[in-house]
C-alpha cells in the first residue's frame, strides 16, 4: 500500500500528472488529496501543492531517510517497500518498526492483532526466531575463529532447542 506524498498515512487517492512527457504518480490521503483539488495549479500540480505543505528540503530528507533505511538481513529500502507494498522478509518488521506503526494504526486502528494465529505455527515463534539468528552467529564466531564465542552459542542453542522439544511434547 502506498503511503500519502505528504504524510504517512495510507494512500486512499493515486493521481499521474502528465507534463511536457514527464509523468509523475502523486498519491494522497483523504484529506491531503482533497487540499490538493482545492490549490490554484500555479506551477505544476506537483510542485504547487507538495511546496505549500512542507519545503523541498524536508522531501529531500525524508526521501533520502526512506532509501537510507535498509533491513541488514534482505537488504530491501524502506522507499522500496513503499514502492512494492510488500517486504522481503520478516525481519522487516523491526527494521521499519517506527515508520510502520503509524501506518497499520492508520488502516487497523490498532497496532497488535487480536485475530486468530495458524494452527500450524510454532507455539514460540520468537525462540524460533532466535534460533536462527543464533546459528548465523555461530557460524561467523567459527569462521572467525572465536572458539570460545561459539560454544556458550552452541550452549544457548541447545537450551532453546530442549525448550522446544519439551513444548512440543506436552
Amino acid at each position: 500500500m502506498k503511503q500519502c506524498s505528504v504524510c504517512s498515512k495510507p494512500a486512499v487517492y493515486h493521481v499521474t500528472v502528465l507534463k511536457n512527457g514527464d509523468v509523475k504518480e502523486l498519491h494522497f490521503c483523504e484529506m491531503h488529496f482533497h487540499d490538493y483539488m482545492e490549490k490554484p495549479q500555479a506551477k505544476s500540480p506537483e510542485e504547487a501543492f507538495v511546496e505549500s505543505l512542507l519545503p523541498d528540503s524536508d522531501l529531500d530528507e525524508r526521501a533520502a531517510e526512506d532509501e537510507q533505511l535498509i533491513c541488514p538481513n534482505c537488504g530491501i529500502s524502506y522507499r522500496e517497500f513503499r514502492e512494492k507494498g510488500r517486504f522481503g522478509c520478516p525481519h522487516d518488521y523491526e527494521t521499519f518498526r517506527e515508520r510502520l506503526l503509524p501506518l497499520l494504526e492508520n488502516i487497523h486502528n490498532d497496532t497488535v492483532h487480536h485475530g486468530k494465529s495458524p494452527k500450524r505455527a510454532p507455539l514460540d515463534s520468537g525462540n524460533q526466531l532466535r534460533l536462527i539468528q543464533l546459528r548465523r552467529d555461530l557460524t561467523r564466531s567459527v569462521e572467525r575463529e572465536e572458539y570460545e564465542q561459539a560454544a556458550s552459542i552452541r550452549d544457548e542453542i541447545q537450551k532453546i532447542e530442549t525448550e522446544l522439544e519439551n513444548s512440543d511434547s506436552e
